[in-house]
C-alpha cells in the first residue's frame, strides 16, 4: 500500500509520540507499505520552526533530509497537477500545507495518515 504523511503523524512518529495512534503507527511500519512525506510537510517544517513555532529537538537537516530516508521514507514533490487540484478544491479547510497534502492525495490516488477530520470533506482516503 502507498500513503501519504499529513505533516503531524511524520513530527509524532519520528517523535515516538503516543499522539500517533496505534493504527496509523501499524500501517507506517507495516512491511511492503510505501510511505511518501509531502514537500508540503517539509516547507511547514523548515517555516514553523525559523518562526519560531516549533522548537525542534534534532536539527532542521535531520528532520527535512536525514530522517526520512533512515526511515525508508520517500519524497513527494509538489507539481503542477497537485497545484491545479489544490487551487480548484473547495474551501472546507484554509490551511495551504494540508491543502496541498490533501491535493496531492486526490492527484496520486494515496490514502493520508492524518487525525486532522476536516481532510474527509475533499473525499481523500484518511486513516487514523
Amino acid at each position: 500500500m502507498r500513503l501519504l504523511l499529513d505533516t503531524h503523524s511524520y513530527l509524532w512518529f519520528v517523535a515516538g509520540s503516543a499522539l500517533l495512534s496505534n493504527k496509523a503507527r501499524a500501517v507506517m511500519l507495516q512491511p511492503g507499505n510505501t510511505i511518501f512525506l509531502s514537500m508540503a510537510s517539509a516547507l511547514e517544517i523548515a517555516l514553523k520552526h525559523s518562526l519560531g513555532k516549533l522548537p525542534l529537538t534534532v536539527p532542521l537537516q535531520v528532520l527535512i533530509r536525514d530522517e526520512p530516508v533512515a526511515q525508508g521514507f520517500s519524497i513527494l514533490d509538489i507539481n503542477a497537477d497537485h497545484l491545479l487540484a489544490m487551487a480548484a478544491m473547495p474551501f472546507h479547510h484554509r490551511d495551504p500545507f494540508d491543502r496541498v497534502i490533501i491535493a496531492q492525495g486526490l492527484v496520486e490516488n494515496l490514502p493520508i495518515i492524518s487525525c486532522d477530520q476536516i481532510f474527509d470533506a475533499y473525499q481523500v482516503r484518511r486513516i487514523w
